[in-house]
């Protein structure tokens, strides 16, 4: 499956943590009824072999409630079986990553939807599987604007491979006690897509719901292939992606789950995951945001055409198959939920709502009783004569009102004074939505609530502070100055609610219900409220009030005690902070990915080592597709160690490059021609590249000096500037160890007075190049040590930028072939322990799958041929105020070819250490 890697905003703001939706009470009882016990169709099954048994189905709720309350599964599920047919519950496409690696997860989840009378449609796809099997068959890959090219032997084999693994998912569901029905044909029907540039690829024109609906009645979980025919009967391979789309646009399901590995979505900048997405209110600024490429740009367009074409209803969850049921059956949820959502308006006066009739009724509703709509009037009266600013959307289903702080009080906190939701406002996530732009718009918010309201939690999860009074809470957020809290804690103890006068529509309204229920003679006006009598909100919810125990009105400030169990994280936004890490440029592992077809490579200058031992790690990368190697010395010659294609080393002349990116033939260019030579060619693809989207990697020290170019060391760099950059200098060898010797300890070392690292190094023999001298002489290097360049390297110089910190860099040769050895003096400003030392570099290099630290000083042996850093020794000096550090490097790996490697993986939108050998 593509990569469905995006995000749900990109604000500048970091909002507080907050969940993503709340459903309301639902009345609706989740016991199945008695066969004799005839409901309409839209309320039961009306075929008996549907109905799961009910001591099953209690089992199930049972397991379930370990992760979720029972309120929330009731309600979950009462509204999944709400649907008018029960194909209308899901279709869930399944990844071929999952089939193999998680089988087992998704077939537990499927069993438990299953015996609680949910029948999930499942569209599968197999691309790993093919792919694996189209290598072992010769059979050479092509793919065209992402999608593969299928001729008549690809199209034979994923024929064969998928009905062999839907065989395999099916048997795999019975064996967890779930009928499931494999439907391998007579569902999707396609036309070609273009035979001129795919072949044997669908553009499926039609769906037949009846072979889906036929299996659930019967009381199977259908399982499709993404397979189509034509109407003459000629199969054609289909994206799975794009078959569970069209099978839901035809079902209109209530959900659209895409399984997938990474469980969710991350944001590009934050990395954090992304809780939820409001595609009318987030869409337009999503696509500008530089991380949003690849695969990450398809899917979006995807998703949003898809739900474009659904009831508002339904929604897009993308989740890891392990968390399943808590995405379904809990408030929090567990990967990223999608839907088109609601935007927002904004209203500062009554003549903004429009219709004023509207709002009344808005302000009412839900909330009838004796005098109501005076008290709506005299509030909207009220409102008219004093600043404040409105959230709603275009259906008033949620409605916010804020009152800003008034410069002449002094106060500084703005109130929420009125806050409206209905039923759907909440199922279609508009309550956060509004939220949201509060925390934007007012950095200090304050609002009250009944301590019976069932939504309580959800305020609490909003708040950053709380204290109670009789039957209510007062929250808030943004008040820091202790004063100001006390001041404010005060004020509510003394009066309560009617701190904020008459304009809070919700006192107003409990006066008016108090009123009423002592007329009708349950109590006195100024009596306690009893529940029933409570001031009904137009919300509620199912959020679970765990160890919540009322306040006193003593109760000073404090921050909410309600917690959600450890098990189950609170939803966030995408902006919300980084995880805790001592790593402040965590890896980018795979739930960064983007793209999940190949990558068109043309290598510059392949005669080199680094040429031949990228040409190696090309060759053993899942996606890269290396099409053309130029060398002017081999042009001619069969590429040799490349298995994929086969490759004649061309010589490519600047122009015969710019044709080439003129017709969009490559993807990324490596430059791995010697220092002073690339700039014809880099200005070659400039020219010819219309779209900007080639990414360049230049392994030489030409652009290493140049701003409009970003520097590849992905563990000092940070890494989404990486991933967003086009035109990629790499590090040099020597500089790439000396910095991560260096960099750690960059605020502990001293400044000036000829206080500076001085960097020993010494390199193997490769590191001279293939072009004879005495570097590389083997016979010159025989029990000898060659310095070289002793003053202004230009390695030296690239340290010292990278590091904002002079350095002296004095390099080495050696008899060995491969590996670099430095040996770094560091002054300290202060004294420090060896092992506070080897701490720091511990935490800064936490998580790092190509740098390694150890205690003794690593040695070069253990270096070469390894695709990492080793960084070791530690020695501090008897004074304490100099520390002796070393680092190892292979010199055409990490400190050339696998760090390029490295680089072209983020830019292109690839797992970040994909074809790189890891220990």
């Amino acid at each position: 499956m593509q990569s469905l890697l995006r995000s749900a905003a990109a604000r500048a703001a970091v909002p507080r943590l907050t969940r993503r939706r709340i459903l309301p009470s639902i009345t609706a009882t989740v016991s199945t009824p008695s066969p004799s016990h005839q409901l309409p169709r839209q309320a039961r099954r009306s075929y008996a072999t549907i109905e799961p048994h009910q001591s099953t189905r209690s089992a199930v709720i049972s397991v379930l409630g370990q992760i979720s309350s029972k309120r929330e599964i009731q309600q979950y599920l009462a509204q999944f079986s709400s649907v008018s047919s029960p194909a209308q519950f899901a279709v869930i496409k399944v990844g071929g990553a999952i089939l193999t690696e998680h089988l087992d997860s998704l077939c537990a989840a499927m069993s438990q939807l299953y015996h609680m009378g949910l029948y999930p449609i499942i569209v599968h796809g197999a691309g790993p599987q093919l792919n694996k099997l189209l290598a072992e068959a010769g059979v050479q890959e092509e793919y065209e604007e992402g999608i593969r090219v299928t001729d008549e032997k690809t199209l034979g084999v994923a024929r064969k491979l998928f009905l062999e693994e839907n065989l395999k998912l099916v048997e795999a569901l019975g064996k967890k006690g779930v009928q499931a029905w494999p439907v391998t044909s007579g569902v999707l029907e396609a036309g070609y897509l273009d035979w001129d540039k795919w072949k044997y690829v669908g553009k499926i024109t039609h769906v037949n719901k009846r072979p889906i609906e036929s299996s659930i009645e019967q009381g199977f979980i259908p399982v499709m292939t993404s397979m189509a025919e034509t109407k003459s009967g000629q199969v054609l391979n289909v994206n799975a992606d794009v078959a569970a789309g069209e099978v839901a646009r035809a079902l209109e399901p209530l959900k659209v789950i895409y399984l997938s590995e990474k469980g969710g979505l991350f944001h590009g900048v934050t990395k954090e995951k992304i809780s939820a997405i409001n595609l009318d209110e987030e869409y337009e600024g999503l696509m500008k945001e530089a991380w949003v490429k690849y695969g990450t740009r398809l899917k979006i367009k995807e998703i949003k055409q898809l739900l474009d074409d659904l009831p508002r209803s339904s929604s897009v969850a993308i989740i890891h198959p392990d968390h399943l049921q808590r995405e379904l059956f809990t408030d929090t949820g567990a990967g990223t939920l999608i839907r088109r959502g609601n935007k927002l308006r904004t209203a500062t006066t009554l003549e903004e709502f429009g219709d004023i009739e509207k709002l009344k009724q808005v302000l009412i509703r839900d909330r009838e009783g004796l005098d109501a709509e005076a008290v709506v009037d005299r509030y909207l009266q009220s409102l008219a004569q004093r600043p404040f600013r409105a959230y709603f959307d275009d259906n008033m289903e949620a409605l916010g009102i804020v009152l800003p702080p008034a410069s002449s009080s002094g106060n500084s906190i703005a109130h929420l004074a009125t806050f409206t939701v209905t039923k759907a406002g909440w199922l279609s996530n508009i309550a956060d939505n509004v939220f949201q732009h509060l925390e934007r718009d007012y950095p200090k918010l304050m609002w009250t609530v009944s301590r019976t309201d069932e939504n309580l939690t959800w305020f609490f999860d909003r708040a950053e502070g709380s204290a109670s009074k009789g039957g209510d809470v007062l929250f808030w957020y943004g008040v820091e100055n202790v004063t100001e809290v006390k001041e404010l804690m005060e004020e509510f103890t003394v009066n309560g609610r009617r701190m904020f006068g008459d304009i809070n529509l919700e006192s107003q309204l409990r006066r008016a219900a108090d009123y009423a229920a002592s007329i009708r003679g349950n109590r006195s006006p100024n009596g306690p409220v009893s529940p029933q009598h409570q001031q009904a909100r137009t919300y509620s919810t199912s959020a679970r009030f765990n160890g919540f125990a009322p306040r006193s009105s003593s109760v000073g400030p404090q921050k909410r005690t309600t917690r959600l169990p450890t098990a189950v994280s609170a939803r966030t936004y995408a902006t919300a902070s980084q995880p805790q890490t001592t790593n402040p440029n965590p890896p980018y592992g795979i739930k960064h990915k983007s793209r999940d077809w190949p990558a068109k490579v043309a290598l510059i200058g392949a005669r080199g080592y680094t040429g031949q031992a990228l040409i190696d790690l090309l060759n053993r990368h899942p996606h890269m597709d290396l099409r053309h190697v130029s060398s002017r010395e081999l042009a001619g010659k069969k590429l040799a160690g490349y298995d994929k294609r086969q490759i004649t080393y061309e010589n490519l002349t600047p122009d015969d490059v710019r044709k080439m990116a003129e017709k969009g033939e490559v993807d990324c260019w490596v430059m791995a021609l010697p220092n002073g030579v690339c700039k014809p060619y880099v200005d070659a693809i400039d020219e010819g590249d219309s779209t900007g989207e080639q990414l360049v990697v230049d392994l030489s020290a030409d652009y290493r000096f140049d701003d409009s170019w970003t520097y590849g060391l992905p563990e000092l760099v940070d890494r989404g500037k990486i991933s967003n950059a086009k035109r990629i200098s790499n590090p040099g060898c020597y500089a790439t160890a000396a910095q991560v010797g260096i960099a750690p300890l960059l605020k502990y070392t001293q400044e000036g007075n000829g206080a500076y690292p001085v960097i020993f190094g010494v390199s193997g023999y490769s590191g001279a190049g293939t072009k004879p001298s005495p570097k590389n002489d083997v016979e010159n290097l025989k029990n000898n040590l060659i310095p070289y360049s002793l003053t202004d390297h230009i390695h030296e110089r690239e340290i010292g930028r990278q590091l904002g910190r002079s350095v002296a860099f004095i390099p080495h040769v050696a008899v060995w072939f491969q590996g670099i050895h430095h040996t770094i003096n560091i002054p300290l400003k202060e004294q420090m322990k060896s092992r506070d030392i080897r701490q720091i570099y511990q935490d800064r290099f936490a998580g790092e799958k190509l740098v390694k630290v150890v205690g003794e000083s690593p040695l070069v042996k253990n270096i070469a041929g390894r695709h990492g850093v080793e960084v070791g020794g530690f020695a501090v000096h008897s004074s304490g105020d100099r520390v002796v550090v070393n680092v190892t490097i292979d010199n055409l790996l990490k400190g050339a070819a696998t760090q390029c490697l490295q680089n072209m993986n983020l830019a292109l939108g690839y797992g970040e250490y994909d074809g790189i050998p890891l220990e």
